[in-house]
């Protein structure tokens, strides 16, 4: 089939790496997909490859994405400075854009079926994929039915046109039961739905223990037990409260430490606090590395860590740990409990007990038989169950219901 992926998003970070991921898997069943992204948001773009680390919270691209010209670039650049209410307005007008880009893309690339990536407000597509009889799945990250950290203005009629498009699609994919089960009990009419997680590219998180064991020695922390966090330093992660808890207890555990690597708003408190309580030698602060060294960070660390979540969302990084054959400290918040068993594939503790993580982490530090022999099962698994193929053969499915 010809297939077109649409999304609204900057196409970077997380978002990028899974449609990038999707993208990937569907052309490995053998279909041929195009993508329709807005200016200087094309996932594909390897300048835009390398995630960022702090998360924005509006979805359209800003102006530093990338040097570009004409009326969607301006439109995305204002929509950074723009009021909440009016940034809404923005979406909706996105619609009439929308309609004439996403007609004339399945025109010009004979289009069989539409996939998006689901963004609030956006229901030109929807609309004019069923009074054209071309199937469209959408792919259900957000919503407004759940907890976001940007606040909706307009969520009544948020809502309205969100329970139109979920009755309208072809298909839904939800990344967790537990959203699944949110919507379907907000909007009894919903259309046929799977649930699909996230997923890793092995091909692109590829174990290399010899850059792994240079990076240690490097480092010095050679014949240490490294527990590693790959991600942004924002309050929604919960790296800054578990950095505050554990760094009292690290002198009493000397063979630990944490190689946090990232940045975002929390990092200079954080950094402040290690140096505080000079424990400066057991966690180390990379800053923000390149994508391409992102593999030999995960592949010197022995286990991961994840201190907070949500119950909606699939994280990226567990599936990326789990890859790089590293199980993960994570909360069990239902869409990361439904992936992994515990003291299996990675090890779960009560989500949002604190002192949970922080006593399960330091419990693991002499375990390390354990540490290797979960991070071998969550390997496994991943290439098992969770590679982009999987999540791509239940999106085929979904349209070989209309097809």
């Amino acid at each position: 089939m010809n297939i077109l992926f649409h999304h609204r998003t900057r196409g970077r970070g997380a978002e990028g790496v899974h449609i990038r991921g999707v993208v990937k898997g569907l052309r490995e069943l053998g279909h041929s997909v195009a993508i329709l992204s807005l200016p200087g948001a094309d996932p594909e773009d390897e300048e835009l490859a390398v995630p960022k680390t702090i998360e924005v919270t509006h979805s359209l691209p800003d102006e530093k994405s990338k040097p570009q010209k004409g009326f969607l670039s301006k439109l995305a650049g204002l929509t950074t400075h723009l009021p909440e209410f009016v940034f809404e307005w923005v979406e909706l007008f996105f619609n009439v854009i929308s309609y004439f880009r996403l007609r004339r893309e399945v025109k010009d690339h004979n289009i069989d079926c539409i996939y998006e990536r689901y963004s609030l407000f956006l229901f030109a597509s929807v609309w004019w994929a069923k009074r054209n009889n071309v199937p469209i799945v959408l792919e259900i990250n957000d919503s407004c039915l759940v907890h976001r950290v940007r606040h909706l203005t307009f969520k009544g009629l948020a809502r309205k046109i969100e329970e139109w498009i979920f009755s309208n699609a072809t298909g839904l994919v939800f990344i967790s039961s537990h959203f699944q089960r949110v919507a379907a009990k907000a909007y009894p009419n919903i259309s046929p739905s799977v649930v699909s997680p996230n997923a890793a590219d092995l091909d692109k998180f590829i174990i290399d223990r010899e850059a792994g064991i240079a990076l240690r020695e490097q480092l010095n922390i050679h014949d240490k037990v490294v527990v590693g966090y790959v991600g942004a330093f924002v309050h929604w992660h919960g790296i800054d409260w578990f950095v505050d808890m554990i760094v009292e207890q690290l002198k009493s555990h000397p063979k630990l430490v944490l190689l946090l690597v990232g940045d975002g708003v929390c990092f200079e408190p954080i950094k402040k606090r290690i140096q505080e309580a000079d424990v400066e030698s057991q966690i180390i602060l990379p800053g923000r590395v390149e994508h391409a060294q992102i593999p030999a960070y995960l592949s010197a660390m022995d286990f991961g860590i994840l201190p907070d979540s949500n119950d909606y969302g699939s994280p990226m990084k567990l599936f990326e740990f789990m890859a790089m054959e590293k199980g993960m400290v994570a909360p069990d918040f239902s869409p990361i409990a439904e992936v992994v068993k515990h003291n299996e594939t990675s090890w779960l503790f009560p989500a949002n007990n604190r002192k949970a993580c922080v006593d399960l982490t330091l419990s693991l530090v002499e375990q390390q038989a354990q540490q290797r022999q979960v991070g071998l099962n969550a390997r496994s698994y991943i290439e098992k169950e969770r590679q982009w193929r999987h999540n791509a053969e239940q999106i085929i499915n979904l349209f070989n219901l209309k097809v």
